[in-house]
């Protein structure tokens, strides 16, 4: 039986971050409720094989705790990483964590035979591979995911969602969320790929 407790400035800072009433408050004041709920909870509290304090503790510390002393085989935690490409044009996609504009690199749009056309599509990709700074910018993306990655696993975040935008979204940032998703994939991870404006 695990037990969860923190000190009572704590609690009353909590309960006024989160503007949720106390169970026993109604009649009563916060400090008075929860010094109530202790007394009621003191005979369950004995009872406990293990306590945890979370006066001090994030809520992914409680996680990692929690997890550390009850998971008798540990393993390491998977991250489900969406990979979406968008167009600005059409507004930013409010779902993501992590956004890199590619507006910067040579546009396919305006070669005529491309227009029609998808990053997808082996004619753009060697177009767009033929820019330095294309294959550069994918590979400093990559590296800078490779770091930040196991870092969001570690604080407990179970999945991601990485966009990368272009004016219309079609050609550019298509291209680019493919060669991530190639760089990042593995067997530790789960890759959802989602080319929002690609036919519009």
């Amino acid at each position: 039986m695990l037990y969860l407790e923190a000190r009572d400035e704590v609690l009353v800072r909590r309960f006024s971050e989160t503007r949720r009433p106390h169970p026993l408050s109604s009649d009563r004041s916060l400090p008075e409720a929860i010094r109530m709920e202790r007394r009621r909870l003191r005979k369950l509290q004995e009872l406990a094989d293990v306590t945890i304090d979370t006066s001090d503790c994030t809520v992914h510390q409680v996680k990692a705790l929690v997890m550390q002393r009850f998971r008798k085989h540990p393993k390491s935690a998977a991250l489900n990483i969406n990979l979406l490409s968008f167009g600005y044009k059409n507004g930013i996609p409010l779902e993501a964590d992590l956004m890199f504009d590619a507006r910067f690199l040579p546009n396919p749009y305006f070669v005529p035979s491309f227009k029609a056309l998808s990053g997808r599509d082996g004619k753009v990709a060697r177009y767009l591979r033929s820019f330095p700074e294309t294959r550069e910018f994918v590979k400093k993306v990559a590296d800078l995911l490779e770091y930040l990655l196991p870092n969001f696993v570690r604080e407990g975040k179970s999945y991601l969602t990485i966009a990368v935008g272009c004016t219309g979204g079609r050609h550019r940032s298509v291209f680019i969320v493919e060669e991530l998703a190639r760089q990042l994939r593995n067997r530790k991870r789960a890759i959802h790929i989602r080319h929002r404006d690609e036919n519009s």
